[in-house]
């Protein structure tokens, strides 16, 4: 089982289990597949009716888009921290301000 994990955990985790196949893959084809995984969260999302199932799709579009970003050398974490750290990136309000 899986502990709580930083995002960057997470992150290094998935790559462990799939970069070498999904590098394979390319960046282009993982695109896809995460795509697909966005829309299954859609159908799940507005069916509303199966915690289960919306809980699996989350995940799985969290893990392709994390293998996205490793695959470009991108660590989620440090990007997100440096654009949200500070609240809203156009207004600095946290709640966001913005009109």
């Amino acid at each position: 089982t899986l502990k709580l994990m930083k995002i960057s955990e997470f992150q290094k985790h998935i790559e462990a289990i799939y970069f070498k196949k999904d590098s394979a893959r390319g960046i282009e084809g993982t695109f896809m597949w995460f795509a697909e995984e966005v829309g299954e969260l859609t159908r799940a999302i507005r069916r509303d009716d199966d915690r289960e199932n919306l809980e699996e799709e989350f995940a799985d579009v969290l893990a392709w888009l994390v293998t996205l970003a490793s695959m470009k050398g991108i660590d989620l974490e440090t990007v997100a921290q440096k654009k949200y750290a500070q609240g809203c990136p156009y207004c600095s309000a946290v709640p966001c301000a913005c009109s």
